[in-house]
């Protein structure tokens, strides 16, 4: 059993169609992209179809879609994590839904992951805000052990459409191999993943990540036929999709 989640509410073209696919949906709460009224509609066609429901926040860079890293103070970026998901709670409650987890989104997602007073920081916004929200993470990474005295439940992720380098960090998107275009490649990376654990980076390297969750971007192009893709390769091989932590909401 595996969580396939997407990156959603900015702005792409395919969120509704992504949302009959997944079973996770990480929702951008305003920061890089969406805003109260792109929550709004996230939320509630994701509750209708029972799809677990995340907060997708970031540095405050809409300008360069949180694909920055800024250098900020830790209790500056700690607040403005919390801000941006107490936003999206303050949204889903409204349309009957819970959230059930959180996922930084772009530089902070990649620094957080290599950085230990960035992760320090999200990890006391997230439990400032709700100790029971679940905390992504990026598989293998130093993250793990700087959340883990918050007392958070952490679940590792890793990416169906990213190149991966041999220490286990994201190709940069502007370098070659940074992200996989073909459908059939994107299947194919998400059945590795899911049943052995494993990818090659974009050297060979294999390398263990253990995910429990798998992620689409929205916004990468061809993303529909990339989850169309996905979620026939892992049901023709007998793997469940379940989100990993249940929908709550209509």
């Amino acid at each position: 059993m595996i969580d396939l989640n997407a990156d959603l509410g900015e702005g792409a073209p395919d969120d509704e169609g992504l949302l009959d696919l997944v079973t996770t949906a990480h929702i951008a709460c305003g920061l890089h992209a969406g805003d109260r009224d792109t929550m709004r509609r996230t939320v509630a066609a994701a509750a209708r179809r029972h799809v677990a429901v995340g907060a997708h926040p970031s540095y405050d860079d809409r300008e360069g879609f949180g694909r920055r890293r800024i250098v900020v103070e830790p209790a500056v970026l700690c607040e403005q994590v919390a801000e941006q998901v107490r936003a999206l709670l303050s949204v889903a409650a409204e349309e009957g839904a819970v959230v059930t987890s959180v996922k930084a989104h772009g530089a902070l997602y990649n620094t957080m992951g290599t950085d230990e007073a960035t992760a320090r920081a999200v990890a006391t916004a997230v439990v400032g805000v709700d100790p029971s929200l679940v905390l992504v993470v990026p598989a293998g990474s130093s993250v793990l052990g700087a959340a883990a005295g918050f007392g958070l439940e952490m679940v590792a992720e890793a990416f169906c459409d990213r190149g991966y380098r041999p220490d286990g960090t994201l190709v940069g998107r502007d370098e070659p191999g940074a992200l996989l275009i073909d459908p059939a490649d994107v299947g194919a990376r998400a059945l590795e993943l899911a049943r052995t654990g494993t990818v090659r980076a974009n050297d060979g390297t294999l390398l263990h990540l253990g995910a429990r969750t798998l992620c689409l971007h929205g916004d990468t192009p061809g993303a529909l036929d990339h989850a169309r893709r996905v979620r026939a390769a892992l049901e023709a091989a007998g793997i469940a999709l379940a989100p990993f932590a249940a929908p709550v909401g209509r």
